[in-house]
């Protein structure tokens, strides 16, 4: 996701590589567990194990769908899983041969138009070989196991100076439109001046009109939003903007106020003023929450993997709770949005190289493993 070690995206001693995270530092090969400093109480959370993948990174459901979901590997497949967590051997979708996964590439998230019903539209975002953000629809077949090749339709293509900070998530927003957060590309040094640059798409949350395929800046400051989302009940945008070597940063702002927000990146890594010779505005919207990182090798969190949320009425010990998590680090962290000085709350779950998290149209949430395992949060 690129803070310097982490991609949630970082390699040791090549920046912004996600291999070197996958296979060396971060705690790798830990099993997931619910336990923190103790057993939690049996009414607390726990984690079921839906079904493991080959680097899943993203998932979603469709509207009127039987229950599965629909998962994106990060080598350009999307997979779908049974409610009974058996997978299709047959991918919905092979975009292996488009895309690149150097650096922190790859296919990056998916999201099903809110009219799928009528039009059958599922939207992909990934680094493309030709080193292009792109963002493209694909109409799924009548029995929704495959992607019809004939349909695909370029959305939106960015280009996209390096391999870092690609963002990568795709939402369809309360207004109905498609939303994506773009990194600003990179690379880490000098620190580039996208994310304040009016003129580029990068560094910003974009507003999407799907049929046109044009996009309008809805907020900008960002380093690398590493997952955003939007509260099923009221709306509010939640960020995970991955830091540098200092912070890393959760923001939140209503949507009805979202237009023009301003989060500061590259002046301010979170609160920290940074050495870019590009300020921040004074206006510049300031994190709900931060956490430190000391930049050292051995620091055991790297970049922050935001998450939801949580309004599922089967979870009531986390209910109206914002979930997060770090990258390296994999505790499931929890922050009350009610609360004047919003706080770390643990949940005593951990999941290793938590990558993302995912919500179903129930509003259960998902943890994601870039190790393979998808786990969802449920009652104990």
């Amino acid at each position: 996701m690129g803070s310097e070690r982490g991609l949630a995206f970082r390699a040791v001693g090549i920046t912004g590589v996600l291999l070197g995270l996958m296979l060396g530092g971060c705690g790798g090969g830990e099993e997931a567990t619910s336990e923190s400093g103790g057993s939690p109480p049996s009414s607390g959370p726990r984690l079921v194990k839906i079904t493991t993948l080959e680097e899943p990174i993203s998932l979603a459901q469709h509207p009127g769908g039987d229950g599965s979901l629909y998962v994106a590997e990060r080598g350009g497949r999307v997979r779908l899983v049974r409610e009974s967590g058996e997978v299709e051997r047959r991918p919905v979708l092979d975009l292996s041969r488009e895309i690149t996964t150097e650096g922190e590439g790859g296919l990056l998230s998916l999201a099903f138009d809110p009219g799928f019903k009528r039009n059958r539209l599922m939207y992909v975002y990934y680094a493309g070989n030709d080193k292009r953000i792109v963002i493209a629809s694909y109409r799924l077949a009548a029995s929704g196991r495959l992607a019809v090749p004939s349909s695909r339709r370029e959305v939106l293509t960015i280009p996209h100076p390096n391999y870092v900070h690609w963002g990568g998530q795709l939402a369809f927003g309360p207004d109905g439109q498609l939303y994506a957060g773009t990194g600003d590309g990179g690379p880490p040094y000098p620190i580039p001046d996208t994310a304040q640059d009016p003129r580029s798409l990068l560094g910003k949350l974009l507003r999407i009109d799907p049929s046109e395929g044009s996009a309008e800046v809805a907020a900008m400051g960002l380093r690398n939003p590493w997952r955003y989302s939007f509260d099923r009940d009221t709306g509010d945008v939640w960020i995970g903007d991955v830091g540098d070597f200092t912070q890393e940063e959760i923001d939140h702002v209503a949507f009805d106020d979202l237009q023009g927000v301003n989060f500061g990146w590259p002046g301010l890594e979170g609160t920290a003023q940074t050495k870019s010779d590009v300020k921040a505005p004074p206006d510049a919207t300031p994190p709900v929450l931060t956490y430190e990182r000391s930049g050292k090798e051995d620091d055991p969190v790297c970049a922050v993997t935001g998450g939801y949320v949580v309004r599922d009425h089967n979870l009531p010990a986390l209910a109206g709770r914002y979930l997060y998590s770090d990258f390296c680090e994999g505790e499931i962290l929890a922050l009350d949005p009610k609360a004047d000085q919003p706080s770390q709350e643990l949940t005593g779950l951990k999941v290793p190289r938590l990558v993302s998290f995912g919500e179903d149209l129930a509003g259960r949430i998902y943890a994601i493993s870039l190790d393979g395992p998808i786990y969802r949060i449920a009652e104990g």
